[in-house]
């Protein structure tokens, strides 16, 4: 499953058709009619993402942000509502009001699932940035997570608006200009050279409908590949008549989109959500860039080193032994590491090295935890999962690893690769210092196993009888 949606709607038709919709994409679904118990229906299924009617049948969908906001563990959730065809008011009254997103109704199912791709995007992003920061506070590398929690942008900032005519740059201009705080500036959709050499705008604003068709879709994929607007606020106007090209807006990186047209009114409260939140981000990302990616992260492969490792471990034993939930150990070893180093020489030690922490993460969750804490030994933490997910997390991690040999550079033939990885689980209540240790210590014994039955293969330990 790509993860748990929860529909909020006091029509169950309405609810019906919605599941429909997100269970085909693989979505798990929950549904409820309204408020009534919503606080307690969320702290047990922690959705990724809410869907809301704006009306309900004991309140709204503002409502329904109040509630996750008053929970800490839910404030990140995302909420996409859904107003009445038309109702403008309503739906520039939610955004204002902190709501990630609105959809008119009737829903373009195109449109939506690229909107709740673009959602999940954001949140996973956020949540790592807050991750890394939780960990760096906890240290005294970085400002407290309370530091963040209000991040506004700054009073005047950057936004350029990128239009395929001076005429059509000039009348959003003017619109916008009593509506924002902010310096304007105009450039032709198919002359940025002043966009990517001046200094790069806080946000960007692209009209796809006077573009030719391709033309904005691939100025998106320009601004994300380079660094100086990677992290800028786009937003892409467009009509309704292109819903793939919208979606497609979307899933190549716009932050947001305005459907229908301009209207300077709700492309100002867009704008302004999205650069308070690139704020947040920036502001998350300059306090961790020096020290902590100097204290904590092995600076080779990029992953968190054993001085990390072991402290935020018995972190996340704290948090298990508090919530009653269990979480999973893994400790990997490359197989025959030391053959790579003396055959090959270790630079292509080191780029092996590199490109299996690249693997790792690639299969794992934001939350999960991975480190190297040897050579080529590096520990994995599960918070939050059950024992059948760990192992077959392990056994996607060897399948990625063994599945495509390793270059080892000109001329030479690729390397294959392999790994064992020892798993040891934690049972709720796992939080004394003794017990963390005890547990690595099993993952180890396991590692072993792993290693005694022909390697390239994961082996779950298993208390004597």
């Amino acid at each position: 499953m790509q993860g748990t949606i929860l529909i909020i709607d006091g029509v169950a038709t309405n609810r019906i058709m919605l599941k429909v919709q997100l269970s085909s994409a693989y979505f798990h679904v929950v549904q409820a009619e309204g408020l009534a118990g919503l606080d307690m229906l969320m702290r047990r299924v922690r959705p990724d993402l809410v869907i809301t009617a704006m009306a309900l049948p004991d309140g709204d969908a503002q409502a329904v942000k109040r509630v996750l906001l008053a929970d800490d563990a839910l404030a990140r959730t995302p909420v996409i509502a859904i107003a009445p065809q038309n109702d403008r008011k309503a739906r520039l009254d939610a955004l204002r009001a902190g709501i990630e997103d609105v959809l008119s109704s009737p829903v373009d199912d195109m449109i939506l699932q690229a909107r709740i791709r673009r959602q999940l995007r954001m949140r996973s992003s956020t949540e790592e940035l807050e991750l890394r920061s939780d960990a760096s506070g906890a240290f005294g590398f970085a400002e407290s997570q309370a530091g963040f929690a209000g991040a506004k942008p700054e009073t005047t900032a950057s936004v350029a608006l990128v239009t395929r005519d001076a005429a059509t740059g000039a009348l959003w201009r003017n619109r916008l200009k009593d509506r924002l705080p902010h310096h304007l500036r105009w450039h032709a959709i198919d002359d940025i050279h002043g966009l990517m050499n001046d200094p790069a705008p806080d946000a960007i604003v692209v009209d796809l409908d006077t573009a030719r068709p391709g033309d904005g879709l691939r100025l998106l994929a320009d601004l994300k590949s380079r660094a100086g607007t990677r992290h800028a606020a786009i937003v892409v106007v467009a009509r309704l008549h292109d819903s793939q090209q919208a979606a497609d807006a979307l899933d190549r990186g716009a932050d947001d989109l305005l459907l229908g047209g301009f209207c300077a009114e709700e492309l100002a409260v867009r704008l302004g959500a999205q650069l308070a939140r690139k704020a947040r981000s920036d502001r998350l990302r300059n306090s961790l860039r020096d020290g902590l990616q100097a204290a904590f992260l092995d600076p080779m492969t990029g992953l968190h080193n054993r001085r990390y490792a072991l402290p935020k471990l018995a972190g996340i034993a704290r948090q298990a032994a508090r919530s009653g939930r269990g979480f999973a150990v893994m400790v990997a070893d490359l197989d025959h590491f030391k053959q790579i180093n003396d055959r090959y020489g270790h630079p292509t030690g080191d780029a092996v090295l590199i490109e299996v922490a690249r693997r790792m993460r690639a299969q794992m969750r934001p939350a999960d935890m991975i480190a190297r804490v040897g050579g080529e030994e590096f520990l994995i933490v599960m918070p939050d999962v059950e024992r059948a997910d760990a192992v077959l997390a392990a056994d996607r991690i060897c399948r990625q690893i063994d599945g495509c040999p390793f270059d080892a550079g000109p001329g030479s033939v690729p390397i294959r690769v392999t790994t064992s990885i020892g798993i040891a689980i934690a049972t709720p209540g796992t939080g004394e210092i003794a017990a963390v240790n005890a547990l690595i210590g099993q993952a180890d014994r396991a590692l072993y196993a792993a290693k005694g039955a022909g390697r390239n293969q994961v082996t779950l330990f298993r208390a004597a009888a």
